[in-house]
């Protein structure tokens, strides 16, 4: 067999052979992986004859007579269209507007650069496909203050773990209407939340924000049903289905229990629909027109919940990759007619999400009636559960066998499986785009600012073929330049900043590409080292960056002083003697660096507490034009909300906070941080500007 051919078509499809650990060694991926790969992404490799096939029909797929149905084009920068058109050809050009505007391809095939912002719709003899005008760049900080540099600062915090009198035994929306009212009278122009995409109704164990069923949808447990239909009828719900005691135990608990906490929830859920629903209710119009223009999108998630949960009941399991072929297909009758069987269900499904995105719209308007610049940063989990309803409903833009990881690397070195799958470029190409667009649109809705987990997804991914161990895998190159432009379309639109997070090993020449984009990348102090004890002076922090103390996958500062994730990783298993040894002798120089640092800018630090208090000013004085503070650093917490590596063990996604969501911020530590930050803030404008 010809391994060229093999060799060929990985490449042809953007598969790469060759590639650089992140010791800087070059790896090569086996043919064996590769043939895998190729199979995940729909390609036919098990022997030559199938690979000769599959490289024929990728030729095909992109010759000229493929037109795809959306191309994307910069703002006044000529779109060369010579591959499909000859010189010369007449466009008749749609324009959102629907004004009609005509141009002329020149003698190379390029349309002139001169459509505005936007989604238009061209015809070239009986040819006709979409072109998506890109600004040059994002919405940026630039844009949003009034007295340039942005020195901006904000909070970030897990949903969750607020707490509210009646929240039910976690935070919602209405504590973090709560919160955000609250940073926005201090002076906060920013409040990053942890992801609130939809999980499985049905499966409440697995609850990990970064591995949902749908990116399209909401988390409807993050609902605050009192805040839209009042809290007499809620009271009245909680008391129909008997549920005081279980939500008053639920409240009192350090640490979320989310099956017991979701199963309440979704019996006061069903009880307020069931009241909404059999009386004329003053919010039915406003139900009925968000259901409308949430449109296709939200009617396959609701349709989806309640095939899986009706598929677990008769024991056929609650991935839909196992269930009859008939289901597999949204559009097939056998599911339509399933759906016109249930018309109650699915619309209860509808009922929550309609709550859940109001709830949501709430918080954001309260972050920025009361001040706030930006109001809410969205997070956007990098890919979605394989078995999930994305997947379902979008079938030829993921990639449902394969999942998402990272090779192995110095902490990690049997590689990371994140057990999600990610969008197949082809199939994005072949649909327009449609799934990343809608995508964008539906996690910029009420939100001014968009937080990209693993934001390298844009270039490029390494897929793990089901079944196989991470190790096994290979990166995926992706179409950045397509998914850039669309990204700064659909920032600009809805006036929302983007942030990327780029922590791990960057491509060469991502940041920079990110930055010409005006999407912020994130710079976290503990990673900002030269070497094990050398921090980076405050003026060497770039200004293409977010600045932070830290993130939902490190120890908080308290934590990371005390070595607390290194103790919970020696205590779980997870490293060996040495390895803990290693560790711990590079924190000490760590923290003595650290000390160091902060005592040459701040003056003796006499404890820990006072070592956060010069590490936040630190971070605030950087150049930095957006600063995060997480919540667990204003108040001094040791814990993190997530161990890396670990599904049992740690707590993942489940620490909450003592004191109500009112108080927080009262806190003494946290209050004299705030104050600290507005000042480094105040003080590094004054210097740059």
């Amino acid at each position: 067999m010809s391994e060229t051919a093999l060799h060929r078509l990985a490449a042809r499809v953007g598969l790469a052979r060759d590639w650089i650990d992140a010791n800087n060694r070059p790896q090569q991926v086996s043919d064996e992986v590769l043939r895998k790969v190729l199979d995940g992404l729909g390609h036919a490799a098990d022997d030559e004859p199938a690979i000769l096939a599959s490289l024929r029909a990728v030729e095909a797929a992109e010759d000229a007579e493929h037109l795809p149905p959306l191309i994307t084009a910069e703002l006044d920068q000529p779109l060369p269209l010579g591959r499909y058109f000859p010189p010369g050809s007449a466009v008749r050009c749609t324009l959102e507007s629907n004004r009609l505007q005509y141009l002329t391809l020149d003698a190379q095939g390029n349309l002139p650069g001169g459509l505005p912002v936007g989604y238009h719709l061209l015809q070239v003899n009986d040819r006709s496909f979409t072109v998506a005008v890109a600004p040059p760049r994002c919405w940026s900080l630039a844009d949003v203050v009034s007295e340039p540099p942005p020195r901006c600062w904000g909070l970030a915090v897990q949903l969750y773990s607020l707490r509210r009198p009646g929240d039910g035994g976690y935070g919602d929306c209405l504590a973090l209407e709560q919160l955000a009212r609250s940073a926005a009278e201090r002076g906060a122009d920013a409040l990053a939340i942890s992801p609130i995409h939809a999980l499985s109704a049905i499966d409440q164990q697995h609850y990990s924000p970064y591995s949902p069923s749908s990116r399209l949808l909401l988390n409807t447990l993050y609902a605050s049903p009192a805040a839209l239909l009042g809290e007499r009828a809620v009271r009245m719900a909680i008391e129909a289905c008997g549920l005081e005691q279980v939500l008053e135990d639920l409240e009192q608990r350090p640490l979320v229990d989310w099956p017991r906490a979701a199963d309440a929830r979704l019996r006061l859920l069903e009880a307020l629909y069931l009241d909404f629903s059999q009386a004329d209710h003053p919010l039915r119009k406003d139900f009925d027109s968000f259901r409308e223009a949430r449109g296709q999108a939200l009617e396959h998630h609701c349709r989806f919940e309640v095939l899986q949960a009706h598929a677990v009941e008769h024991g056929l399991g609650a991935d839909w990759r196992n269930w009859p072929s008939a289901w597999h297909d949204p559009y097939h009758p056998e599911v339509e007619a399933f759906a016109n069987a249930y018309p109650a269900k699915i619309e209860f499904h509808a009922f929550c999400q309609w709550l859940t995105e109001r709830s949501l719209q709430r918080a954001q308007h309260a972050a920025r009636s009361n001040g706030m610049a930006i109001g809410l940063i969205a997070d956007l989990a990098v890919g979605a559960d394989g078995a999930g309803s994305q997947a379902w409903s979008r079938q030829d833009e993921l990639l449902a066998n394969l999942k998402v990881g990272a090779p192995p690397d110095i902490l990690n070195r049997s590689g990371q499986d994140w057990g999600i799958c990610a969008f197949s470029p082809e199939g994005l190409k072949r649909n327009g785009y449609r799934a990343f667009i809608e995508m964008l649109r539906a996690n910029l809705a009420h939100a001014g600012g968009l937080r990209i987990d693993h934001v390298m997804g844009l270039r490029r991914l390494w897929l793990i073929p089901r079944g196989c161990e991470p190790d096994q895998g290979a990166y995926l190159e992706y179409p950045v330049q397509d998914l850039l432009r669309l990204l700064a379309l659909e920032s600009v639109r809805h006036q929302a900043i983007i942030l990327g997070e780029d922590l791990g090993t960057v491509p060469e020449g991502l940041r920079e590409q990110l930055a010409a984009k005006a999407i912020l990348g994130m710079r976290v102090l503990p990673f900002e080292q030269t070497q094990p004890g050398h921090f980076k002076p405050i003026l060497d922090w770039p200004d293409d960056a977010l600045a932070t103390t830290g993130t939902h996958d490190l120890a908080p500062l308290a934590g990371w002083l005390q070595s607390r994730d290194i103790d919970w990783s020696q205590r779980l298993n997870l490293i060996d003697a040495a390895t803990e040894l290693h560790w711990r002798h590079d924190r000490q120089k760590e923290r003595e660096g650290l000390r160091r640092t902060l005592e040459a800018n701040y003056g003796p630090q006499s404890d820990n507490d006072a070592v956060i208090d010069a590490a936040i000013r630190y971070v605030g004085h950087t150049r930095a034009p957006l600063v995060l503070i997480p919540l667990e650093d204003l108040l001094g917490s040791d814990e993190q909300p997530n161990l890396p590596g670990t599904t049992s063990g740690h707590p993942n996604w489940r620490r909450r906070f003592a004191a109500p969501v009112h108080e927080l911020l009262d806190d003494e530590d946290a209050a004299r941080r705030l104050e600290l930050l507005a000042q480094a803030r105040e003080q590094a404008w004054e210097r740059d500007r």
